[in-house]
């Protein structure tokens, strides 16, 4: 169990395409996104409480995943292409096409101050493409970023919403080259 007191450093962002299949997800070989700056995730659900007998007699919360920001320096055009669906003409001019839809992806990353060095996943994310900003050059420097708005829900066929996993582990090492998924524990 974790014996951390604090977190910081996003480090390791990666995504992986999902594909469904008949119920069944299958994840492309993840791909490293540079430039991680901030992961903010709120859960996201309902609560739903029933009184009887002049109290609370029965509470249950749904867990709908999370929905969130994900801050990057600069968001490589490999993702726009993969991800976004933008496309390249032949002279390699990217194109942000109209009727493209995101695809689903599996969103993997790590902290740095985490004494474990836990591995986290998101099984089933949906993004939506950045905002476009900048500012002009004033008396210093001020390096812009981009944002994706993000919506991690239950994956289709499993339900699993999050998988974390620590050093050591079986499948840690593997933890970016393939998506790591659940292992039944043995009797």
């Amino acid at each position: 169990m974790s014996a951390n007191k604090v977190k910081y450093g996003l480090k390791n962002v990666h995504y992986a395409v999902a594909t469904e299949t008949g119920g069944t997800l299958t994840y492309a070989t993840p791909v490293p996104i540079p430039g991680g700056v901030s992961l903010t995730l709120e859960p996201k659900g309902e609560k739903a409480e029933f009184y009887a007998d002049d109290g609370l007699y029965f509470s249950v919360e749904s867990n709908q995943g999370y929905e969130g920001s994900l801050e990057m320096a600069l968001m490589p055009d490999t993702f726009r292409i993969a991800v976004l669906g933008d496309r390249l003409d032949q002279n390699e001019g990217l194109f942000e096409d109209v009727n493209a839809r995101p695809k689903q992806i599996a969103l993997l990353f790590e902290f740095n101050g985490d004494v474990n060095a836990t591995r986290h996943v998101l099984y089933y994310v949906h993004v939506r493409r950045p905002a476009l900003t900048s500012t002009t050059t004033a008396a210093a420097v001020e390096v812009g970023t981009e944002t994706l708005n993000l919506i991690a829900s239950p994956a289709p066929g499993t339900g699993f919403v999050k998988a974390k996993l620590e050093a050591g582990k079986t499948g840690y090492s593997s933890f970016f080259t393939d998506v790591y998924t659940f292992v039944s524990p043995t009797p």
